[in-house]
């Protein structure tokens, strides 16, 4: 009976590697994340606004970020892990309505108390959108796994670069109501989710079927140091890029007093190199290998991020563009070495990288919020400055497959 039921699998699995990649369905599920990381990136976009409307410390807009990124992280591992047995595609769409709801909230929040639930609700979305749409991108890769993640993530990265430009031009301007507009934005992912759910329904047994598509599992000891030097480089990674998305408007606003509106732009100008970075990661690991590609990421932008804290503006906001540009390149890789490493739980693996990157995010947004109301902005982007050396940490990373 076993060797039938592989028999059957490795079956499948050359039918999946047959296929081509279903590009309209990847570009659908890009454009879905666009959307849905444009409406979380409008919420670090309006701290400042925020803590000027409640009178907020860096604590305390710390503390939103790490309400959203929690509530985000928790539940996305086990929501990938149950959906990994028990396929529920029709949670993508049904999460972008939570998600509309606390953009509403959101837009009409009160109290401090208020902006934490609708923080919450956010979180809540964003947390059953990863590991499903994350699913659907690698079912429909045809086998080109980086690539599709790559494409995937760079939708997500793109909205995020989008998101600040869009809340300078909008909310900052007419105030903290004007944040309903984007429930537009999420209506506009609710239909296209549906669409993709649709899709992901008639092919749901492909989709099961799909977890097979790698024959290089790590087991025992190996598989733990692949686990925990890979949450070793998401915290490198992941807090250095915290520190410049949640605070680099107020350290471009302290250090060269620029305004409100222009540090928008210099933010959005990070976050689109981000987007490119990360475009670039999955093509190239599907040819050089994923465990080369994090060695480029992380020793190359070394030099810029030590750099950054002692540089003026224009060399400030070069220095920031080329480490974003370059240290994203990694995740699409740390992703799918992860989904190699432990075939047949792709959402649950993508729940976790995804829940890691959001919980790293929250608590380091969080933690450095206290080092800059205790110790100044800029101190703490001295501080930050060495985190990316971490990165050595990928010489331990076991191989997953023919390549470095």
């Amino acid at each position: 009976m076993q060797a039938s039921t592989q028999s059957s699998i490795n079956r499948l699995d050359d039918q999946n590697k047959k296929q081509t990649m279903v590009v309209s369905i990847i570009c659908a599920v890009a454009f879905a994340h666009l959307l849905n990381d444009l409406i979380q990136a409008s919420l670090p976009a309006i701290y400042p606004l925020l803590k000027t409307n409640f009178s907020l410390s860096f604590t305390q807009v710390g503390l939103i970020s790490l309400v959203y990124q929690i509530t985000a992280s928790l539940l996305q591992p086990w929501i990938g892990l149950y959906t990994d047995k028990h396929p529920k595609p029709y949670l993508l769409p049904m999460g972008m309505v939570v998600t509309l709801l606390g953009i509403g909230l959101l837009a009409i929040a009160p109290t401090f108390t208020v902006v934490l639930i609708a923080s919450a609700l956010i979180g809540i979305g964003s947390s059953t959108f990863h590991p499903e749409a994350s699913r659907v991108a690698r079912f429909a890769s045809g086998g080109k796994f980086g690539t599709a993640q790559s494409i995937f993530q760079v939708g997500g990265n793109s909205g995020s670069a989008i998101g600040p430009l869009l809340a300078a031009i909008i909310i900052v301007p007419y105030g903290q109501y004007a944040m309903a507009w984007f429930m537009i934005f999420a209506f506009i992912a609710i239909c296209i989710l549906f669409k993709v759910s649709q899709w992901s329904v008639q092919y749901a047994q492909k989709i099961v079927s799909s977890a097979a598509s790698t024959a290089y599992k790590l087991h025992g000891r190996t598989l733990i140091r692949a686990l925990v030097v890979m949450s070793v480089l998401i915290l490198a990674k992941f807090t250095y890029i915290a520190s410049l998305s949640n605070y680099y408007t107020f350290y471009l606003i302290d250090k060269f007093h620029v305004s409100l509106q222009h540090a928008q732009l210099y933010l959005f100008a990070f976050l689109a190199a981000v987007a490119v970075g990360t475009f670039a990661g999955g093509p190239i690991g599907d040819k050089i290998g994923r465990k080369a590609v994090i060695w480029i990421s992380f020793l190359g932008m070394v030099p810029f991020a030590l750099m950054l804290p002692y540089a003026n503006l224009f060399w400030t906001i070069v220095f920031a563009m080329l480490s974003g540009l370059i240290l994203s390149s990694a995740f699409a890789a740390m992703v799918v070495y992860a989904q190699e490493a432990v075939p047949g739980r792709v959402g649950m693996v993508a729940g976790m990288m995804f829940g890691l990157m959001f919980g790293i995010s929250g608590i380091a947004a969080s933690a450095l919020g206290v080092l800059a109301d205790q110790y100044g902005i800029q101190w703490v982007f001295k501080l930050c400055a060495f985190i990316p050396l971490l990165g050595l940490a990928t010489a331990l990373l076991p191989k997953t497959n023919g390549k470095n």
